[in-house]
């Protein structure tokens, strides 16, 4: 009877791990639209529909060739803010995206980055399908193709930072498919963000930075800060944070040396709480060693650093 049955539990068996593997893809994430300063005419389900197709496109989407458990994968929002939407269904928006992962034995989220792109112009149509191929980027339309662009980059940047986190440049091939983007990025004169001169501080710049070579040890300060650090507070809190401090330090000297580059800022960009928190239990010479180090590298956050390390 046994063997009866034998072939329906391996069928059943086989769709149940394909239906796990599906859902174990390598991003936690969620996408919210807000279009608050949207008003007129504008039919409202658009926008709930744009919502659940992009949650749908990050998180269903397979982005790379690794196995992600479900506890692995990477926490990530982005809250897309509609400012205007025309007769063309073309959308004015800026978009913020925040990732996160967990510090190893612990339920702690630590931040991997927290940035906002002021330029997002896109087209889109209610219920249009979003497409995304990484070998014909610009597509058919480039408004169109635009979104799914630019969400695609910030997947990739996720990924290059949160691999980077866990081994020693670990993240260079995703770092290289979000430059792969910039590189063959939408073209109309309605889209930018995409160009060396659209500003100084764009994902043009940012790509940039993660795969310039003269930029090499600013990888090897992700990896110490994440795992040499932040991974090892379980173990030896004093050693891991000797270990941040060091990065920091790095961190620092590689500024000097490198002024004004986009990825310095980057980094520390909504880590100030971390950092008090990390630092608030060393000793004096610590505390302080931090605080001016913190003080020059995050200048918004150096009067807090002042107080709460002191």
């Amino acid at each position: 009877m046994l063997k009866q049955y034998l072939p329906n539990i391996l069928i059943v068996t086989a769709a149940l791990i394909t239906n796990l593997c599906s859902q174990a893809q390598e991003l936690q994430g969620k996408v919210t639209v807000l279009a608050q300063q949207v008003g007129g005419s504008v039919d409202r389900t658009v926008f709930t529909n744009l919502q659940n197709q992009l949650t749908n496109f990050i998180t269903h989407r397979k982005w790379t060739s690794d196995v992600f458990q479900p506890q692995e994968r990477i926490r990530c929002n982005f809250l897309l803010n509609i400012q205007s939407v025309d007769d063309n269904n073309v959308y004015q928006a800026t978009l913020s995206v925040q990732a996160a992962r967990p510090v190893y034995n612990s339920s702690y989220q630590t931040a991997l980055i927290n940035c906002q792109d002021p330029d997002v112009d896109f087209r889109y149509v209610n219920f249009q399908s979003l497409e995304f191929n990484e070998n014909r980027v610009q597509g058919t339309d480039a408004l169109a193709a635009n979104l799914t662009a630019i969400f695609a980059y910030y997947v990739y940047v996720i990924l290059g930072f949160d691999y980077d986190s866990f081994s020693p440049k670990g993240g260079e091939q995703y770092f290289q498919k979000a430059q792969n983007i910039v590189n063959n990025a939408p073209e109309s004169k309605d889209i930018s963000g995409w160009k060396s001169f659209d500003g100084a501080r764009n994902r043009y710049w940012l790509a940039e930075n993660v795969m310039n070579s003269r930029y090499n040890n600013f990888h090897d300060i992700i990896y110490s800060y994440y795992r040499d650090g932040l991974d090892n507070m379980y173990q030896n809190s004093e050693d891991a944070r000797s270990n941040i401090l060091d990065a920091l330090e790095q961190l620092q000297d590689f500024n000097q040396q490198n002024p004004n580059t986009m990825i310095a800022q980057f980094f520390v960009q909504g880590k100030s709480d971390e950092y008090i928190g990390i630092f608030k239990k060393g000793n004096p010479q610590e505390r302080t060693q931090a605080s001016q180090i913190l003080s020059a590298i995050d200048i918004s956050n150096a009067g807090n650093y002042k107080q709460e390390l002191k």
